[in-house]
């Protein structure tokens, strides 16, 4: 098994990837493989809506000059995810926003009945609105969201205030051992043969006729 970690910070080794590193550290003593895999500083383009990725079920963003088909190549593979931002204006970073709609929107598919993780890092506030606002991927693509025992953040403003804050780093460990054990959990469902939910056609209703 193995969990994918995405830093969604424009910084590769700031706050977020130490929170991740927490996470990832507590999924390892469990013997489970885990990935940080960094979305980078250069830009992201937004989702245009232009289906391309809806064609004949490819799976793939047209836009192929960024990260995002190879980190989609990285989440068919995967078994569960906890993807991590910074706070910024009391939401999840733009880059990681932009990241997640083409992700979930060309390969929503490979997410579904995987567990999900959100993780956010701020200074100060914004935290729990940021929380909220990555959780809706997961709601959106049928992901078992994963939790801690408070809500999936820690606050400093460096890497080295982030680790003095005792109860965050906790809230990481205990993240990361929460997901080894719904892993784990769906292993055993799964070898028990306990089939998986029968899907029903989508039904999408407008409301404006």
């Amino acid at each position: 098994m193995k969990v994918l970690l995405i830093n969604g910070s424009p910084h590769k080794q700031g706050c977020t990837f130490t929170a991740l590193t927490e996470v990832a550290s507590a999924i390892a003593d469990a013997t489970i493989d885990t990935e940080i895999f960094h979305i980078g500083s250069q830009p992201l383009r937004g989702c245009c809506g232009c289906k391309v990725c809806r064609k004949d079920n490819i799976n793939r963003c047209a836009f192929d000059d960024d990260c995002v088909n190879i980190a989609l190549a990285k989440a068919k593979e995967a078994d569960g995810f906890v993807f991590g931002s910074p706070v910024h204006f009391a939401g999840a970073s733009g880059s990681i926003t932009s990241f997640l709609d083409r992700l979930f929107y060309a390969g929503s598919g490979f997410f579904a009945y995987k567990p999900g993780a959100a993780i956010v890092t701020c200074r100060r506030g914004g935290a729990t609105a940021a929380v909220e606002q990555l959780n809706k991927y997961f709601m959106y693509a049928q992901m078992p969201v994963v939790s801690s025992q408070y809500w999936n953040m820690a606050h400093g403003n460096t890497p080295q205030e982030l680790v003095q804050d005792a109860e965050g780093m906790q809230i990481m460990r205990v993240l990361g051992k929460n997901m080894t054990w719904l892993l784990k959990s769906i292993e055993a469902g799964r070898l028990a043969n306990v089939e998986l939910p029968k899907q029903e056609k989508k039904v999408a209703t407008n409301f404006i006729r």
